[in-house]
């Protein structure tokens, strides 16, 4: 049965807005400007040896930070350098085009005309963007947009966008069902039936994204049957002492939160010095990192208690020869991400739809056709299987995987259980993006 990941664009998107909690989106150029690239046959078929361009569009100087939004541009880019030492795609390189939105509306739709219209690129991969402003653009002009972060609705609401964890949606032009989307409760049910967990917080700002996300995780609660513990935190000064004292008394099992990177270490912090013991901190795939240690250096208890869940399987699966591949082919970055994963594993997606079309000619038509018809798509079991349906009524159940892992000192983040296997038949509650 097709599998459906839990809230994945709503948490995406609390989750960066978050960093900064309120970014300059811009408003959108003129349609006029883009009128020359609405062709669907702008691309045509190359000789061999001719490069294939793609191009990946990241927000990596938005206002939310420089790193936030850079780990599947840095993994994309890893697997075409890595495919192209090995010959490329029928003996073609990839050329890749790189283009910084800056995260707003006016230099995504910029970004857009530039690799749609100028540098005609096959397909976009790996797209990352705060303000996907130019979305509706991309998918009028036909171009595959393979493997994007879901940070807003665009992935489920226009054709030709095949994000990364897939969707169920209609997809023509309006999101999700009648402006809803909906997501299953698989996280909250996977902690109560493999540990115990009753009583779990939720910490959110005085803020209305963040307000807004911590009402959604909520929701999921209640309805596994959780008695939920809500505690919210003014922006300015916020007080995480008098939270962590609270959630002591209260017995919370587990604690969710609606915050920034920076508020969820001071809160850490908090619960270490007040002697807080908790199952779980969840956390998201966006913080699933290889720099827990510096982040939450203050706080060792807290720490060790961080789990994260996901779609994908742990980069420190390194016993999957999957994921070798792809630690080696990045041991030269910094750091290592769940983000950066998934970024490879796009990457890996355009490839398979760009062999599939060698012989008939690596264009937007053909790969966009083999991404349309492309289902249960692992990336060699990087990702929980993806699918592409287009129902026309929400589902009430699915049956909803997740991979899961937990922070250890000494060890990094350790999988819990195999991901094809936390797996569970859930209600699919509806939220608006």
């Amino acid at each position: 049965m097709a599998r459906r990941r839990r809230f994945r664009a709503a948490e995406a998107l609390a989750a960066l807005l978050l960093l900064a909690l309120s970014a300059a989106c811009g408003s959108r150029l003129p349609e006029s400007d883009f009128e020359d690239g609405t062709r669907p046959d702008r691309t045509t078929p190359s000789t061999a040896g001719e490069p294939i361009r793609v191009g990946i569009i990241t927000s990596a100087t938005s206002p939310v930070g420089g790193n936030a939004f850079t780990g599947p541009r840095d993994g994309a880019k890893a697997y075409f350098e890595h495919l192209n030492a090995q010959g490329g795609i029928d003996g073609r390189p990839v050329e890749v085009r790189l283009c910084d939105d800056g995260g707003s509306g006016v230099g995504n739709n910029e970004c857009v005309h530039e690799l749609v219209d100028e540098d005609e690129v096959v397909a976009l991969v790996a797209t990352t963007a705060l303000d996907y402003a130019g979305a509706s653009r991309v998918s009028r002009a036909r171009v595959p947009d393979i493997g994007g972060q879901p940070i807003g609705p665009a992935y489920d609401t226009w054709p030709h966008l095949y994000g990364i964890y897939g969707s169920l949606a209609p997809r023509e032009g309006t999101t999700g069902w009648d402006g809803e989307l909906y997501g299953g409760t698989e996280v909250y049910r996977y902690f109560k039936r493999e540990h115990g967990a009753r009583t779990a917080a939720v910490v959110s700002y005085n803020q209305s994204a963040s307000a807004a996300y911590a009402r959604l995780v909520e929701q999921g609660l209640r309805a596994e049957g959780y008695k939920v513990v809500t505690e919210q935190v003014d922006f300015a000064l916020p007080n995480f002492r008098a939270v962590a004292a609270d959630l002591k008394e209260q017995g919370a099992d587990l604690v969710f939160d609606a915050i920034d990177s920076h508020g969820n270490a001071r809160l850490c912090a908090a619960m270490d010095d007040a002697g807080v013991e908790i199952t779980a901190k969840v956390t998201n795939v966006q913080n699933w990192t290889s720099t827990v240690a510096d982040d939450y250096q203050d706080a060792p208890r807290c720490r060790n208690a961080l789990w994260a869940t996901g779609s994908s399987r742990n980069f420190e699966d390194t016993d999957q020869p999957a994921v070798r591949e792809f630690r080696a082919a990045t041991e030269g970055l910094k750091t290592h991400s769940q983000w950066q994963l998934e970024g490879w594993a796009a990457a890996r997606w355009f490839t398979e739809a760009a062999r599939a079309c060698a012989d008939e000619g690596v264009t937007r038509a053909c790969v966009d056709g083999w991404m349309s018809r492309s289902q249960n798509f692992t990336a060699d079991g990087l990702l929980l299987p993806v699918r592409f349906e287009h129902l026309a009524e929400p589902p009430e159940t699915r049956r909803a995987c997740l991979s899961v892992a937990r922070w250890q000192d000494g060890r990094g983040w350790v999988s819990q259980g195999e991901m094809d296997e936390n797996c569970f038949e859930v209600p699919q509650l509806p939220y608006r993006p």
